[in-house]
């Protein structure tokens, strides 16, 4: 009677674990650091070396309160690479005081209001026969479209395409996907 007791014990105990690790997000390294789930957008976005012209912008463009509220928002984060391959001056006239409308806007059509991870995206695509529409934040659209089994490619309003290389980075208030490149609105 004793084992049985036991053996039930072990079991429930080993359910229990199995549920709750279903349900644990599990950190992302974005720039050689660790994105912690339970930290918002922006805690986790100062942390990634990949990401410090998107948070310098961010921070110019004083963006840096609307992103660490409850959300949720799902951030299409350019790395710097994305922002060096711009024409040459862009990211410095954007940085400047006069042009933190324009930024703002460009900023903001890099996110989406709601929680969009890979699999709500793939799937929106499929319900729209192979491409769905994200309204951002800033007005504008993006479509995201399959590449391949596991990659998403968003274009912009102008025709820019951007690969999702990182994808799932949640957050406390939403989800992050690396981007490869910056997307543009129609301005």
């Amino acid at each position: 009677m004793k084992k049985s007791f036991k053996t039930i014990g072990l079991i429930a105990g080993s359910i229990f674990l199995m549920s709750t690790a279903s349900f644990a997000q599990e950190t992302v390294k974005v720039g050689g650091e660790e994105m912690f789930p339970k930290k918002n957008i922006v805690e986790n976005a100062v942390n990634s070396k990949d990401h410090t012209t998107l948070v310098a912008a961010v921070k110019a463009a004083d963006l840096v309160a609307t992103l660490q509220t409850a959300g949720p928002f799902t951030v299409f984060a350019p790395v710097n690479d994305a922002f060096e391959n711009l024409p040459e001056g862009t990211v410095a006239s954007l940085l400047e005081p006069a042009n933190k409308s324009k930024l703002a806007t460009i900023l903001t059509y890099h996110v989406v209001a709601g929680s969009y991870d890979f699999d709500a995206i793939s799937g929106l695509i499929k319900k729209g026969k192979g491409s769905a529409k994200l309204k951002t934040v800033a007005g504008g659209t993006l479509t995201a479209q399959m590449n391949g089994k596991h990659n998403i490619t968003l274009t912009d309003e102008n025709g820019g395409v951007a690969n999702i290389t990182t994808y799932d980075v949640y957050q406390s208030n939403g989800v992050i996907h690396v981007i490869d490149k910056v997307v543009l609105p129609k301005m």
